[in-house]
């Protein structure tokens, strides 16, 4: 589906005049002369998630990362509400210029109470132009036609006030990006390209290759995937254009390469005699000289690489034929391992053919391998291609490189895959430095052209490479860190769209993030205040869409997927908010009413945010110390508080449905039902019991004043300073500060945690309060279990350093 609405979107004619412009569009004030766009949806998501990719922070050390960073350090300042263009260009010094667009919206720009910046206006033909200094960086901005517009160059901010961009090539390719991704990023290919080449070893300059590139990149922290199209104009000799009439094959060449090597370079094609004929035309050389046969029956071409030496590999759809061709070169050199190995007498020919993709002209010798025939001018390195294959030790056979396979058509028209050494090889081509990065842990990447009528799809990925999780072992999968310290705890909150879980946190400016299992910043929402208690979720439309429901102290929020506030809420409340937010579905029918308590009263709304005149509930005798709950006992509903001194437990209506027969004073521990019966604690410690009727039973546990419970229906969890114990089991712990215990029931079983802050290490228990292998850990608070993804591993979730969550994996 997807290749096809490319297609439909790429083959659709946009046909507009100048006199049907809309000025307001952000695509017309893209600068002549661009070279790259990159867009995003959501700037703060894709800062984020560049802040937070292990890829991009091990090319943060590189000199043209730094100045580039340094370059754009201002946009941090741009507070856009919605689309983002970041134009990139050279000037007539060569010099690097960029230029921001986005819609005009209050408060666009904040540059008060700034260290480090000032400004001043300028005027251009009586329009106002801000020259800003920030860091010792100079920028200029306006505000023309409702768009907000800067740039690191006068001349370009000037130039936006007359300039309409027109390219309808360009214009139609950038229709093609998917405003859903991170960012896209549209490359226009020419003589003042920024982007040299996506190819090793300096094969195929980028402006050589295609014209334009649209790729879509879905960054979170341990990959990158991109996806898009490519485009080249019949009147621009690019290379792209060679697969025309042709039909992308399945790729084979990763079953024949060794594990060691540093990747290769495949291109396919159904008929060789097409191929050919547009590779004549594109280079305008015939370089073959003599006739051969050797291709006619080849679907596949292969370059492998290995360090200083290379193999091209031939794969055939009729080995024999193929063999046939050769007949003339049956001189042996050796044979390995009942493979032959013989005498090539023309070691340029495959340069001769296939360049510029090969490049190669000392093919010496050869050996064939079931249908492969594999030629090379290093002996070793051909002894090395046989026994791997024969030993199953080749790339294929390699979990890393299958788990990026699995992001790439089975057929490409070309197809390049990469080991580190060969990544670094194709990024100082681009920073035009040697480049010392760490990107050890990258051991696949690839890149995939799929030829497609007029234009190619695009596929990439750069994948960290995980190391296999030993059996019982904790891994930390993700360690995302935010733009300020954690307010409160990470919890995890359900993905409607694929059922798995996501990660909901805050942070001390009052920032809310909604993450990614992949570790994807997805939004961040600024609250007026911090978040009470557990964020809840409701499905308001009871269309299986989840919003997320919770209180500030002065506001009610209700929050769809994408971030966005639901009408008619936030709802404003002038006296304090003083608990979370509770919220009760009696009949399991989504008609929700959401309970608001500020001090002894409380307020019930529904989710039109209208009071529910039925609830008359009139004042607690004190203030209420624990957030309401709603239980079901047989067939009768009971919500039930406390405040300092007393029970109160009502009925749907607000009536006290029971009056509790007991006179003590009460911990701030919650209500649970325990056994069919409701339980909480003293401010001695003693538990307090108490029946459908009202009786009440005051129980010793030798509990201190500072304790916590935790129970489920048939469990009952304290924690007594150091003493931890689960259904009458005892564990006993080191002295620290811990947090309240947590109850888990996953999977038909019980798991319990608590952290210690003081050592900040986080304690796992089965049901039986036995400590779980590999446990304690690191971590900074409390924690949320659950399965949060398509595996059967469990995960969880805890803050790490003050402005970073970790997001660990039980294997």
């Amino acid at each position: 589906m997807r290749f096809l609405r490319f297609s439909l979107l790429f083959l659709f004619i946009f046909s507009c005049s100048k006199k049907d412009i809309n000025h307001s569009t952000l695509f017309y004030f893209i600068p002549e002369n661009t070279s790259i766009i990159l867009k995003t949806s959501n700037i703060e998501s894709l800062k984020s998630s560049i802040d937070n990719n292990d890829f991009l922070e091990s090319l943060s050390e590189t000199n043209a990362y730094k100045k580039l960073n340094k370059k754009l350090k201002h946009l941090s300042l741009l507070k856009a509400k919605g689309q983002v263009l970041i134009c990139f260009s050279k000037d007539h010094l060569d010099s690097l210029q960029y230029s921001a667009i986005t819609k005009y919206s209050n408060n666009i720009f904040l540059r008060d109470s700034l260290n480090n910046y000032k400004e001043e206006t300028l005027t251009y033909r009586n329009k106002s132009i801000i020259k800003s200094v920030f860091n010792n960086e100079t920028f200029y901005s306006a505000i023309i036609d409702s768009t907000f517009f800067t740039s690191s160059s006068r001349e370009i901010v000037e130039k936006a006030f007359e300039y309409i961009n027109s390219n309808s090539d360009l214009e139609k390719i950038y229709q093609t990006t998917d405003v859903t991704k991170t960012a896209s990023i549209i490359i226009k290919n020419d003589e003042n390209s920024l982007i040299k080449s996506i190819l090793p070893y300096h094969i195929l300059p980028l402006k050589k290759l295609t014209t334009y590139l649209a790729i879509d990149a879905d960054i979170s922290q341990d990959k990158i995937l991109l996806n898009g199209i490519s485009q080249a104009n019949d009147s621009v000799q690019s290379f792209i254009n060679v697969f025309k009439n042709t039909i992308p094959q399945e790729n084979q060449i990763q079953n024949i390469t060794p594990s060691s090597s540093d990747g290769f370079l495949s291109f396919t094609f159904n008929n060789y005699k097409d191929f050919r004929a547009n590779l004549i035309k594109y280079t305008q050389v015939d370089t073959l000289k003599t006739s051969t046969t050797l291709f006619d029956n080849i679907i596949e071409v292969g370059v492998i690489y290995d360090s200083e030496n290379n193999a091209i590999v031939l794969n055939s759809l009729d080995g024999i034929l193929t063999e046939d061709a050769l007949l003339s070169e049956q001189t042996i050199i050796e044979n390995f391992r009942q493979v032959d190995i013989f005498n090539f007498s023309q070691p340029d020919l495959f340069q001769n053919v296939f360049s510029p993709l090969i490049s190669f002209s000392k093919a010496s010798k050869y050996c064939i391998i079931d249908n492969f025939f594999v030629f090379a001018d290093d002996l070793e390195l051909l002894k090395s291609i046989i026994s791997n294959y024969q030993n199953k030790t080749t790339i294929s056979e390699e979990t890393y490189f299958n788990n990026v396979h699995e992001q790439l058509s089975d057929a490409s028209s070309l197809l390049m895959i990469s080991n580190p050494a060969l990544l670094t090889n194709i990024l100082n081509q681009n920073t035009l430095e040697e480049t010392s990065v760490s990107i050890e842990k990258y051991k696949t990447s690839a890149l995939q052209f799929v030829f497609d009528h007029d234009f190619a799809h695009v596929n990439g990925i750069i994948n960290k490479t995980k190391a296999k999780a030993l059996q019982n072992s904790i891994s930390e999968e993700l360690n995302i860190k935010l733009d300020a310290d954690l307010l409160n705890n990470p919890q995890l909150v359900i993905n409607h769209l694929n059922k798995q879980k996501e990660i909901v946190v805050q942070d001390v400016k009052n920032k809310l993030y909604l993450i990614s299992n992949t570790g994807k910043i997805l939004w961040k929402k600024q609250l007026d205040g911090p978040v009470l208690g557990q964020i809840e979720q409701i499905d308001i439309y009871k269309n299986g869409r989840l919003q997320l429901a919770f209180t500030t102290p002065h506001k009610l929020y209700i929050i769809d997927r994408n971030g966005n506030d639901v009408s008619p809420f936030p709802g404003n409340f002038n006296d304090v908010i003083t608990q979370p937010l509770s919220v009760f579905d009696y009949e399991k029918t989504k008609n929700y009413r959401l309970l608001i308590t500020q001090g002894k009263n409380m307020l019930m709304y529904d989710t039109s945010l209208k009071t529910v005149k039925g609830f008359r509930f009139k004042s607690a005798n004190n203030t209420i110390i624990t957030q309401p709950q709603h239980f079901r006992i047989g067939s009768k509903d009971y919500i039930a508080f406390k405040t300092q001194n007393k029970l109160y437990f009502l009925d749907r209506t607000g009536n006290i449905r029971i009056n509790p027969k007991t006179t003590s004073n009460f911990s701030n521990e919650a209500i649970y039902v325990y056994n069919d019966k409701f339980i909480t604690t003293s401010s001695e410690g003693n538990l307090i019991t108490i029946d459908t009727r009202g009786n009440s039973v005051s129980q010793k546990l030798n509990l201190s004043e500072q304790h916590h419970i935790d129970s489920s229906s048939k469990t009952l969890v304290t924690l007594s300073d150091n003493k931890l114990a689960i259904k009458g089991n005892s564990f006993e712990l080191d002295f620290g500060s811990y947090t309240a215990p947590k109850l888990f029931y996953l999977r038909d079983k019980i798991y319990v945690t608590v952290t210690d802050l003081q050592t900040q290490k986080v304690y796992l228990f089965d049901s039986n309060a036995q400590l779980l292998s590999n446990f304690p850990v690191y971590g900074n608070s409390a924690i949320t279990l659950d399965n949060i993804d398509s595996d059967s591993d469990l995960e969880f979730v805890t803050k790490g350093e003050n402005n970073s969550i970790i997001l660990y994996q039980i294997n």
